[in-house]
């Protein structure tokens, strides 16, 4: 999605129209797993139950659609259906027991939509209550970003849009947020082991969607090798924007080198044969990751249940390259009791109870730079 051609070839189009076919694949495969609907071939409205997410991701995507046409005519907007990695990445976390929407929550109170295109995607975060930044750089984006700003005043929506050179240092953003939306940028980067770093240290999640290769055209294999295949300028999509195409091997390092853990992971398109460059043998891998780098501390859950007896949350910490620290707790605004300390590390706090205020605080080894602090509050069960 970032960057993107400024103007739609037919190799474009096509290309889009073969990707949408991959993703509504997975969709149709997800509407008749019953992990996630325990009840095929029913809509969430016609069993009474909460619409999924999948759902209102859909009925987004056709909202938006009649929006931008009312605007624009439909060669203005971005072809790609941004939407539908929600379902992707939706029954990828039910797989190992996450909700997306957790994972965008946290003490930041903002996400990221990083290569955002029209903004879709940020538009139907803020529509869920969620804060959201929509980042794409204005000179490569596919309509000049004039889609999401169309989109904002058109919505009355309050996200906020920031034209950013992702292969320039100087423009890197410096906020954090609890979770980054970075899907399918990874091979329109210059040096994605820079951006993917950088991420790293300001951001909690990442989910992240890119394509990989298993092969070479004439048929050598890639999968087994920490490599990334450098395309020609006209070789995939005539998009001279795509830059270094993955093998499985080559994306899981360079996740692991940059300072992320993957929680979850999956392939979808042609998983056996797939290319670089090839629209008939297109393979995406969809990821869910956490930092290992960020400096900062976090409690789950917070707020955290208690009923009759005391509850319990799980502090982490990390101080990156600051060196060891120190992590203090302050209960009802006392003194600072020591926690615990390292440069990083998980800690369990089984004492709290309700009716009492409790921040944690994240210092350095001499005890003169706070690093990050967090409150963490109680929920009556």
């Amino acid at each position: 999605m970032f960057p993107t051609v400024k103007i739609l070839s037919s190799g474009l189009s096509q290309q889009a129209s073969k990707i949408s076919q991959t993703l509504g694949k997975f969709l149709v495969e997800s509407r008749s797993s019953p992990r996630l609907d325990g009840e095929s071939g029913k809509s969430s409205k016609a069993r009474g139950r909460t619409p999924s997410l999948r759902d209102l991701a859909l009925t987004k995507e056709q909202e938006l659609l009649k929006t931008k046409l009312a605007c624009r005519p439909k060669p203005f907007w971005y072809p790609y259906a941004t939407l539908r990695n929600i379902p992707v990445l939706e029954r990828l976390l039910t797989r190992v027991g996450l909700d997306l929407l957790a994972l965008c929550r946290g003490k930041y109170g903002r996400v990221a939509d990083v290569g955002a295109a029209d903004g879709d995607l940020a538009f139907f975060l803020e529509e869920l209550g969620f804060s959201v930044d929509v980042i794409d750089y204005e000179y490569t984006n596919f309509n000049k970003f004039d889609g999401a700003r169309i989109l904002k005043k058109a919505l009355n929506s309050s996200v906020t849009i920031r034209s950013i050179d992702l292969d320039s240092r100087g423009e890197l953003f410096a906020e954090r947020y609890d979770a980054v939306f970075l899907l399918g940028i990874l091979y329109h980067l210059k040096n994605p082991f820079s951006m993917l770093g950088r991420l790293a240290q300001l951001t909690r999640y990442c989910f992240l969607s890119t394509r990989i290769a298993r092969q070479t055209a004439d048929g050598s294999p890639l999968s087994k090798h920490p490599v990334a295949y450098l395309l020609a300028p006209q070789e995939c999509n005539n998009d001279s924007t795509n830059f270094w195409i993955f093998s499985d091997t080559g994306l899981k390092r360079l996740i692991h080198r940059t300072g992320w853990n993957i929680l979850a992971y999956t392939t979808i398109g042609d998983t056996n044969n797939s290319t670089p460059a090839d629209p008939n043998h297109d393979e995406r891998a969809f990821c869910v990751l956490e930092s290992r780098t960020m400096i900062g501390l976090s409690a789950v859950p917070n707020p955290v249940p208690v009923g009759e007896n005391v509850g319990q949350t799980i502090i982490r910490w990390n101080t990156a390259d600051a060196g060891p620290g120190q992590v203090y707790v302050c209960i009802d605004g006392k003194e600072e009791l020591l926690f615990a300390g390292g440069c990083q590390g998980v800690a369990t706090a089984n004492w709290i109870e309700a009716g009492r205020t409790y921040e944690f605080r994240l210092y350095d080894s001499d005890r003169t730079r706070l690093l990050d602090k967090i409150s963490v509050t109680t929920a009556i069960q």
